[in-house]
């Protein structure tokens, strides 16, 4: 029996899994929740084993970050699938560097969720369109090569945080915080990006999937 957990800030996306999954004879949803914050409480409450397999939406509420969720997840011990609806490559890119295991459209019927799903349980990594393009498309946005780190201090100043608040947020120090942002400048520049400027930095951050566009210098 496969051990399933779905994690999805969408209680009618959930609710269409725990279905599909409930019709089959290999597997058993056994948390469906809106945040990996809350799957890690029920883990340490109950003292279940890991999921044999986490379904994680790309984006959810709670602000953290694909990178956060993947890793915090795949460290805990399961394998992590991406259920997105695929249209910000960067942030799927993100997520593979982090150690998903696969990506899955919502676009997707649900038989190749669940197929998914069973391919991932099995140790293997998901080979489909989606992943792909994730990997393959957009190519001149992937070029910057910012680090995790450097992808956290441009997401927080670029949506409108002054630096020193974003290194309090980050709990580093305002020079390493200022040293990053500097470096992020200079990688622009080596792939044809220039950013001089916090608002072309904002532009950037939207180019690469990590700010949404509404969210500039709020």
């Amino acid at each position: 029996m496969i051990r399933v957990a779905l994690i999805d800030d969408h209680e009618s996306v959930r609710l269409g899994l725990e279905a599909a999954c409930s019709r089959t004879e290999t597997m058993r949803v056994v948390f469906s929740g809106e945040s990996v914050a809350a799957y890690l409480d029920w883990r340490t409450l109950t003292q279940q084993h890991p999921a044999d397999v986490v379904v994680l939406d790309l984006t959810l509420g709670d602000g953290a970050t694909v990178t956060e969720n993947v890793r915090r997840l795949v460290h805990d011990g399961s394998p992590v699938i991406i259920h997105s609806v695929a249209d910000r490559p960067a942030a799927v890119r993100e997520a593979l560097v982090a150690g998903a295991a696969g990506v899955v459209s919502k676009a997707s019927r649900i038989d190749e969720v669940i197929s998914a799903v069973d391919t991932v349980a099995r140790g293997e990594s998901l080979d489909n369109v989606e992943w792909a393009s994730a990997i393959d498309g957009d190519r001149a946005f992937a070029d910057a090569q910012l680090s995790s780190r450097e992808r956290d201090v441009l997401r927080l100043y670029a949506a409108g945080l002054p630096l020193k608040s974003v290194a309090e947020r980050l709990g580093v120090a305002y020079s390493t915080a200022k040293e990053n942002i500097t470096r992020v400048r200079v990688k622009y520049v080596e792939v044809g990006r220039p950013a001089p400027t916090k608002v072309d930095l904002l532009r950037r951050a939207m180019e690469d999937g990590l700010v949404d566009e509404d969210s500039g210098g709020s």
